[in-house]
């Protein structure tokens, strides 16, 4: 719900204000006027979704803005990038990303980094490497919670009994 909002937000925040047509030194009525009727009640909805936020919700998305603002044009492009291809996934895709995003959040610092530097050695490795590991991770996902436990204690008396 927050994305949304925030996109929301960079919309309707200079409109909530007392400028508007011609003393609208910011544009926002025309980007208005540009956005068609679908596009409008869409925004009109995140609106009303807006004015339901806390005082404290609402800073929080004005900061997020902000700093998205000062962001490099490029890596604004590549977050709206990313955005619009979260929108166009069936709404029960967009929902389990979302749950696992939350789960990754409430992890321990650590655990997140190694997750990310995990993240990181596969984006280096080469085409081969990546979908070797993808079949591995498919394979691993069919398994039983039984066989998974099973494939990890062999993994540890393979490695003489040490985790990682």
């Amino acid at each position: 719900m927050i994305r949304p909002l925030l996109a929301a937000a960079a919309l309707l925040l200079p409109l909530a204000g007392p400028a508007r047509a011609a003393d609208d030194p910011s544009g926002a009525q025309a980007r208005w006027e540009r956005l068609t009727p679908e596009q409008q009640q869409d925004a009109r909805e995140k609106y009303e979704e807006w004015k339901k936020l806390s005082p404290e919700q609402k800073a929080g998305l004005r900061e997020r803005l902000e700093r998205l603002h000062q962001l490099p044009p490029a890596r604004r492009a590549d977050i709206q990038k990313n955005y619009d291809a979260f929108q166009k996934l069936p709404p029960a895709q967009r929902r389990d990303v979302l749950e696992r995003f939350a789960r990754f959040r409430e992890m321990a610092p650590q655990r997140r980094e190694q997750l990310r530097a995990a993240f990181q050695e596969l984006l280096r490795s080469s085409p081969r490497e990546r979908e070797r590991y993808l079949d591995n991770l498919s394979r691993w996902r069919e398994m039983s919670p039984s066989e998974r436990e099973s494939a990890r204690e062999q993994w540890r008396q393979l490695r003489g009994g040490h985790r990682r």
